[in-house]
C-alpha cells in the first residue's frame, strides 16, 4: 500500500516536469536580481514560487490535451501510461494555476495580471495554439520571457529584466521549433499544422539554424555595451554559444528523433548556464 502511495506521488511529480518549472522559478529570480533595488526577498521567493506553480500547470494541461499524440510521440508518460486519469490530472493543473495565482498576490500589483495572462496563454497554448503554424512556439516563448519580467517587477525596476526576456523569447522559439521536428510523426496523426508538417523538415531546421546564430549575437551585445561584465562574456560565449553552434552542426546532420531529443535536454543544460551567466554579468 506503501509503496502504492509513493508511486502515485511520484507520477503526479513526474507529470509537472520538476526541472523545467524549477528553470522558470531560477529565471523569476535571475530577473529580480539583475532588475532594481530588491525591497524584500521574501516578495521574490513569492514570485519564484508563484512562477513554479503556474509553469507546473501549464505542463499538466499540456499532456491533459496532448494524451492521443503522447500516446505515440511520448508513450512512457503518466497520463498514455494510464497511471493518472485524465479527471485528476485536470484537477491537479487547476489547483497548481489557482496555487500560482494567489501567490502573485503576494507579490505586487501588476503580478496578479502577468501571472493571469501566463496561465491563459499555456491554456489556450495547450488546447488549440500548440497545433497552428508558429502561434503555439510564439506563446510558449513570450511566456518564457515573461517570467524575467515577473521578477523584475517584483523589485524597484525592471528595466534590465528586458534583457534575458529576449535572450529567452529566442531561445524558446528556437528549441520549440525543434521539438516540432521530433514529435513530426505524432502531431501529424493530430492533424497539428505545425512548421515542419506545413513547410517541411528542411525549412524548419533552416529557420531554427538563422534563430539561433541571431541570438548567438545578441549575446555579446550587454557586455559590449558596458551593461554585464566580462565573466557573462566569458561564460556566455563558452557555457552557451559555443553549445549553440554545436547544436546547429549536430541538428543538421541528423534530424532524427533522437539525436533532437537529446539537443532539446542539451538546451536545458544551456538554460541553466545562461541564467548563471546573466547572474553573474552583475558582478
Amino acid at each position: 500500500m506503501k509503496g502504492n502511495f509513493i508511486q502515485a506521488i511520484a507520477n503526479y511529480i513526474k507529470l509537472i516536469r520538476p526541472l523545467n518549472n524549477f528553470i522558470t522559478a531560477l529565471s523569476v529570480l535571475v530577473g529580480a536580481a539583475i532588475s532594481g533595488e530588491i525591497e524584500s526577498w521574501v516578495m521574490v521567493l513569492f514570485a519564484c514560487l508563484s512562477a513554479f506553480f503556474i509553469s507546473a500547470g501549464g505542463n499538466v494541461i499540456n499532456d491533459f490535451f496532448d494524451i492521443n499524440i503522447d500516446r505515440i510521440n511520448k508513450p512512457n508518460r503518466p497520463l498514455p501510461r494510464g497511471k493518472i486519469t485524465l479527471s485528476s490530472a485536470l484537477i491537479w493543473s487547476i489547483f497548481l494555476f489557482l496555487a500560482g495565482l494567489f501567490l502573485s498576490l503576494q507579490v505586487k500589483p501588476l503580478s496578479l495580471p502577468l501571472a493571469f495572462i501566463a496561465c491563459g496563454f499555456l491554456v489556450l497554448y495547450s488546447y488549440s495554439l500548440k497545433k497552428t503554424l508558429l502561434w503555439g512556439n510564439l506563446t510558449v516563448s513570450v511566456v518564457s520571457a515573461l517570467a524575467f519580467i515577473y521578477g523584475g517587477i517584483a523589485t524597484e525596476d525592471f528595466k534590465l529584466s528586458l534583457i534575458p526576456a529576449a535572450f529567452a523569447l529566442l531561445f524558446h522559439l528556437g528549441r520549440e521549433i525543434l521539438k516540432d521536428i521530433e514529435d513530426i510523426r505524432g502531431d501529424s496523426s493530430a492533424g497539428a499544422s505545425t512548421l515542419p508538417i506545413k513547410l517541411g523538415v528542411k525549412f524548419s531546421l533552416d529557420i531554427c539554424t538563422l534563430i539561433f546564430l541571431f541570438l548567438i549575437g545578441l549575446t555579446a551585445i550587454p557586455y559590449f555595451l558596458h551593461i554585464f561584465s566580462f565573466i557573462y562574456f566569458l561564460v556566455v560565449v563558452l557555457g552557451v554559444d559555443l553549445g549553440l553552434i554545436y547544436l546547429i552542426w549536430s541538428m543538421r546532420r541528423n534530424h532524427s528523433p533522437s539525436n533532437l531529443h537529446r539537443l532539446s535536454h542539451l538546451l536545458k543544460i544551456e538554460m541553466l548556464v545562461g541564467l548563471a551567466a546573466i547572474f553573474l554579468g552583475k558582478f
